[in-house]
Formats: C-alpha cells, structure tokens, sequence
C-alpha cells in the first residue's frame, strides 16, 4: 500500500474528477481512493484507464456505505463498484462507517478477500471499542482504519492501539478542510518557511513521519504535483513535537459515537 494516495471525496463533477484522478496518476501517485458513497467511482476508472498504467500498479480502494450493510446487500454493491471502477477485482475495501450490519458486511468481505477479489479487507471511522469487537468475533481482522487524522486531531492515543493491532491508520482530512485557519497558522507557516515548502507539504510529510497513510485531494493539478513532492526533505524531531502540540484531541467535523451523528448517517441515501 502506498504510504500516499489520491482521494477524490467531494469530486462530485465527473469530468473534474475524471481529469484530477488522471492527473494525479501522470504526477506519479498509485493509490487512487474512492467510495460508494461519492457517486464518481465511474469517473476515477474511466481516469485509471486513460492512463494507460497496468492495473497492478494501482492501489484502488473504494468503500461500502451503510444502506448496502449486510451479507446479501454487500455482494452486490461490491460488484456494483467494481463495475463503476472497470476492474476485476479491489486493492482495498472498506466499510465506510461503523453502522448497520457491520458483520454480515464483514463475513461478505472475508469470503470475497479469501477468493482473491480483493487483496486487504478494513474499516473507516470505527472507534477502538467497535474495532476490537470486530476483531474478536471474525475471522480476519481488518488491514486499515481510515479515520480523520490531521493536526488538530492527531488520533494519538488510537494511533498506538492500532499499531498494536496490526492494524494500518489511514487518514482522511489531512488539511482538516482548512478548518481552525490550517494554512495561516504560525506554527505551520513557521516550519513551512525553514525548509521552502508549503503548508500542505509540510503537514503531509508529519503524517508520513508518524507512519500514517495519506490520500490528499486537490482538483488544481499544480497542487496534485505539490502534495506528491513531499520525500525531499525531513522534519526535525523539534519540528515534529511542534506540531503535536496542536492536537485539540477532538474532531474537527462530527462525533460518531453522538446518538444524533449516528441518526444522520443512517438516513442519508445514496442511488447507489
């Protein structure tokens, strides 16, 4: 898996999203990441196949939302996507969120990963009561967690219980959707400036420091290039510790253990 991808989440224009993928693949990036739930799966296969790199080079994950929760209702929307991506088979499929019948989704996975059509099974957005039960009563415990991980919610504490899991965390916002003035703060701006990189380059390089998984998304191409130049240079353990003091320890964007959140969720639907 590699250690940075393209994610495309909020690329809802087909022929933007189209081009930003095929973009992304021409600047050199090989995980392309992708979901049910985003409506462009279509757009990101048709970008895969433009481009003209073989299949097993690419690392492509999309994600199972909560109305195709179930063992029946999983098979389907697994070749659903499959057909949107024009591919035979998945690098990575996860479920979206931790909600629904999660473990008849989970036992569908398993037989689907034991047949080889897809090569790592995981989860996004389960917290480490839910994960250590999914762990204990199936068979295979899941390869990733993709949470949102940024410098404002650095997942510390959850990162070191999935280590010890065996478990891959992956994040989503690294830039936190620029919330809490990301690209303006001092601390940021002042590391950004020591080494001549961006603000963005220099939060990506944290993450990959710290052995988290990371899918950026831009639609401008010369930001595509720019978060993927980010293995030129390397953060001081001061500079690491600088950042960390930024932690809020809490989301920036929604609770998932709030009854309410939990409510939310269940009622979006997609025409999936």
């Amino acid at each position: 898996m590699p250690v940075i991808g393209f994610g495309v989440y909020q690329i809802s224009d087909h022929a933007q999203c189209e081009l930003s993928v095929y973009d992304a693949l021409k600047a050199g990036y090989r995980l392309i990441d992708t979901a049910a739930a985003y409506m462009n799966e279509e757009a990101v296969g048709k970008a895969i196949k433009r481009s003209g790199i073989p299949r097993e080079e690419i690392f492509i994950t999309t994600k199972l939302w909560i109305q195709d929760a179930g063992f029946e209702n999983t098979k389907k929307a697994f070749e659903k996507s499959l057909e949107r991506l024009q591919v035979d088979y998945l690098d990575l499929y996860l479920i979206h969120q931790p909600f629904g019948d999660v473990y008849g989704s989970w036992r569908e996975m398993e037989e689907l990963y034991q047949e080889g059509k897809i090569r790592a099974i995981g989860v996004s957005n389960f917290q480490q009561d839910r994960l250590m039960d999914l762990i204990l009563n199936n068979k295979v415990t899941p390869a990733v967690n993709q949470v949102e991980t940024h410098p404002f919610c650095q997942q510390i504490e959850n990162h070191e219980f999935l280590k010890n899991n065996n478990i891959q965390i992956e994040s989503w916002g690294p830039f936190a959707e620029g919330k809490n003035n990301l690209f303006t703060n001092e601390v940021l701006t002042a590391i950004s400036t020591k080494y001549n990189k961006s603000v963005a380059q220099v939060t990506l390089r944290w993450l990959i420091q710290r052995g988290v998984v990371i899918i950026p998304k831009s639609v401008n191409n010369n930001r595509i290039i720019e978060n993927f130049n980010v293995f030129d240079f390397e953060l001081t353990t001061k500079d690491m510790e600088a950042i960390k003091s930024l932690d809020k320890v809490q989301s920036a964007f929604i609770d998932h253990r709030d009854p309410e959140t939990v409510k939310l969720l269940n009622n979006v639907k997609f025409d999936i």
